[in-house]
């Protein structure tokens, strides 16, 4: 196994627009990956159906933040219905455990009692999240772990959230193409902190509902439905 990409040069190639891959889960070699066209998801432009609404609102999955990170990535890299191969190396899936131990990857996980069913991951930096992967082995899993992570980006003060590439599903989700030389300079305008990290930010959702006798699945549904 080659060494892990250092932390400070992933974060040096984000901020650049750039994104590293692998042809295969075995390939040792990592290429960087910079798009012509980028897909994005504006934030609080999430596509929230009344059916997803509903399955967030009645809590079919525990939301978690940084539970099981390396668990998320694992799965983000098995091998699929379709099979699609994986661009997920095991040399890339230790470079983003690296990451997210200096605090700059996070996983929003969705839980059935002790199993993992379904989540995101992705990196952090400055007011950006750039998504990377996400998986799901119950039904709409994933679409509610994404559906959290861009309220929770709302909620921590993230100015932009990168999906890499178009997609019909991301599309249906909110997506929209952009221009790499505009995504370039969104990342610019996204310099300094956010309010609050991820995890900070599922805490204060936690608290808020708490303090209100509600449910976080109830505040985070009616922040999606009012801004989408």
């Amino acid at each position: 196994m080659l060494p892990i990409v250092p932390p400070p040069i992933l974060l040096s190639a984000y901020r650049q627009g750039l994104f590293p891959m692998a042809e295969s889960r075995s390939d040792q070699d990592i290429f960087w990956v910079e798009p012509r066209e980028r897909a994005i998801i504006p934030i609080g432009g999430f596509h929230c159906s009344r059916s997803l609404a509903r399955t967030i609102r009645r809590e079919v999955f525990t939301i978690r933040v940084d539970s099981d990170f390396a668990g998320t990535v694992l799965e983000c890299a098995a091998p699929r219905g379709d099979g699609e191969g994986t661009w997920i190396s095991g040399r890339i899936a230790a470079s983003y455990q690296r990451l997210h131990e200096v605090g700059h990857a996070h996983s929003i996980e969705c839980w059935q009692g002790t199993e993992l069913v379904g989540g995101v991951y992705g990196v952090a930096f400055d007011q950006v999240f750039c998504g990377e992967s996400m998986f799901s082995r119950r039904r709409d899993a994933s679409k509610v772990a994404l559906a959290w992570l861009l309220a929770l980006l709302q909620r921590a003060g993230g100015v932009l959230f990168d999906c890499q590439f178009m997609t019909g599903h991301l599309a249906s989700l909110g997506a929209i193409p952009i221009p790499q030389s505009e995504y370039l300079d969104r990342l610019e305008n996204a310099r300094g902190a956010q309010r609050l990290t991820l995890p900070q930010s599922l805490a204060e959702v936690e608290r808020e509902a708490q303090d209100s006798s509600s449910s976080p699945g109830k505040l985070i549904a009616h922040s999606l439905t009012q801004t989408s």
